[in-house]
């Protein structure tokens, strides 16, 4: 999703006009329906600013796009170190079952 349709999501289940939603963030009209339109993008401090006054906000998540091996090794070392303090599951007892056979009645 881009800014533009951020902006407008964000407007539209605020309940604001583009007027309203302007005089709000302390921007013009024009401005918002450029931001809308996709014509022009916010900074992050002006996109951040006008959700804020229309009750949203933004987070962010950053992370790697590559996971290098010192990465895995860490993962794999965090795993077997769990591992060693997980309870062992104990085995389960042997079910001992009647015999089968049939008797036969004289």
């Amino acid at each position: 999703m881009n800014a533009a349709r951020i902006i407008q999501v964000a407007r539209e289940r605020s309940g604001l006009s583009k007027r309203e939603l302007a005089r709000r963030a302390g921007t013009s009209p024009a401005a918002i329906v450029k931001y809308e339109s996709g014509q022009t993008s916010p900074t992050v401090d002006t996109l951040n600013r006008i959700l804020e006054v229309a009750g949203w906000r933004i987070e962010c998540d950053i992370r790697p796009t590559r996971v290098d091996d010192f990465d895995r090794a860490a993962v794999v070392f965090e795993l077997l170190e769990f591992v060693q303090y997980a309870p062992l599951r104990p085995k389960p007892e042997r079910i001992e079952f009647p015999s089968l056979k049939t008797h036969v009645v004289a």
